[in-house]
């Protein structure tokens, strides 16, 4: 089918992001609809899309597409009933996505809406990088193994890095860092993610604005044998765990700027934070074999230099470095090598919506 313009949705736990996009990836409209589910009435949504060009479908970000679903689908009836039962699997985030659904399909109830998932990107990892050393009736009964998140946002900087540096990205070792409150890395060869860091759920791997990262799993059952209900640890580990444990806040903005004069706890913090980072990044290139190029996205990797600069200092054994004018200049999509290292070094600005509507075409035939 013809499909000139694409309405990508993008649920989050406190607003509700709306874009159509048309062929050409230009963004000609852009909403956000505030508060969280619940409090977004249809009528809302309905209005923020009533102002913008009618699309001709809609994308809509899943966090997790389970075992089933690897690639962009059109959403049905029956697949709506699939989506549903993997709430157990992230229920933080599945039922955002599902009540926004919901909420489009009222607002455009003879629009196609195409689901894309974050979990897709790596749904070929290789069986060392996605078990768990769990029983096996568990990892069965359970669908225990290692997912990996963030797969949108890692498609299009995979994409968007060949452009940069003119070349193959099926023909590198690429590390990629997609640092925000959510952050994750994830080792990509010949085009395809062979280990991440996040996996069952998006709690595992680095330290993050709210979450720990990798915690030895004794902890959580230590605290629930000493009083603790699942539901209070679940909430601690979700909401004030990570940055905001060690420094007060998950911003990490300000926690920069509490660094920079002398702050202690937020010194300290950073260094937790670079030292799970370097290690974890460390891990992405050793399961690769070697470091080509380095990628940075997501909002803290795309507007802190000095995580970047930290970093690739971290990496100098494998060859990394970035220039320091460049990095302190970048903004938007662009190259920050140092002149003669080993490994080249970008950043990109994340962009799901480009994905999403990547993905939406494809789903549909689109011509």
């Amino acid at each position: 089918m013809a499909v000139r313009r694409v309405l990508t949705v993008n649920p989050g736990s406190s607003s509700l992001k709306l874009s159509v996009l048309e062929a050409d990836g230009t963004v000609v409209a852009h909403s956000e609809v505030a508060g969280e589910p619940g409090e977004r009435e249809a009528e809302q949504v309905a209005a923020a899309v009533a102002r913008m060009p009618a699309p001709d479908a809609a994308g809509l970000r899943f966090v997790h597409g389970g075992r089933d679903f690897v690639e962009p689908t059109l959403i049905d009836d029956a697949v709506t009933g699939r989506l549903h039962e993997l709430i157990g699997l992230a229920p933080l985030h599945q039922p955002l996505s599902l009540y926004a659904l919901g909420e489009i399909r009222r607002a455009l109830p003879d629009t196609p809406v195409v689901a894309c998932f974050d979990t897709a990107f790596h749904a070929a990892l290789p069986d060392a990088a996605s078990t768990y050393a769990l029983p096996e009736e568990w990892r069965e009964r359970f669908a225990l193994r290692r997912y990996g998140f963030h797969g949108l946002s890692y498609a299009h900087a995979l994409r968007r890095t060949g452009e940069l540096l003119g070349i193959d990205p099926a023909g590198a070792r690429i590390v990629m860092c997609h640092l925000g409150a959510g952050a994750s890395l994830a080792a990509v060869a010949g085009g395809r993610s062979v280990d991440t860091t996040m996996g069952f759920t998006p709690l595992e791997g680095l330290v993050m604005a709210t979450r720990p990262g990798s915690i030895d799993p004794g902890i959580p059952l230590w605290l629930q044998r000493h009083g603790l209900t699942a539901e209070e640890v679940n909430d601690a580990l979700e909401h004030r765990s990570g940055l905001r444990g060690l420094a007060g806040t998950g911003d990490m903005r300000r926690i920069r700027e509490r660094a920079e004069r002398g702050d202690g706890t937020a010194l300290a913090a950073l260094d937790v934070f670079h030292h799970r980072l370097r290690a974890c990044a460390a891990g992405m290139a050793a399961a690769l074999g070697g470091l080509d190029v380095l990628v940075f996205t997501g909002g803290v990797g795309e507007h802190d230099p000095e995580v970047r600069r930290r970093l690739a200092g971290d990496l100098a054994f494998l060859g990394a470095a970035v220039d320091p004018e460049a990095n302190a200049a970048s903004s938007g999509d662009a190259e920050i090598t140092a002149r003669g290292a080993a490994v080249r070094t970008v950043v990109v600005q994340a962009r799901e919506d480009l994905e999403i509507a990547a993905g939406v075409r494809a789903a549909l035939g689109a011509s």
